[in-house]
């Protein structure tokens, strides 16, 4: 599922909501989990699971076309983990 087709199922399943306050509802939560990941926090959504950043340390790495050794900085990777719902929906339990 896209975007688009997240705020198309929200405007249907909530005939109140016209298409622009569905949108403007989905892009309010994303900007506020990236804004949370952004400021080092974690946003957990029970049954669905948690977005958390982890930080990958600085390492050698490869050019993959020449074979030189490349420095690789250190940085912050999103990270998502399953909740038990979303876990056992997916598993058939």
């Amino acid at each position: 599922m896209i975007r688009s087709e997240l705020i198309q199922k929200i405007a249907d399943e909530n005939p109140y909501l016209t298409l622009s306050e569905a949108e403007r509802t989905v892009n309010t939560i994303f900007e506020e989990i990236t804004q949370r990941l952004a400021a080092g926090g974690r946003v957990e959504l029970r049954g669905f699971g948690a977005f958390s950043v982890k930080k990958r340390a600085s390492r050698d790495g490869r050019n993959p076309r020449t074979g030189e050794r490349v420095f690789v900085a250190e940085k912050n990777v999103p990270f998502f983990k399953a909740g038990k719902l979303l876990r056992n929906r997916l598993n058939g339990n």
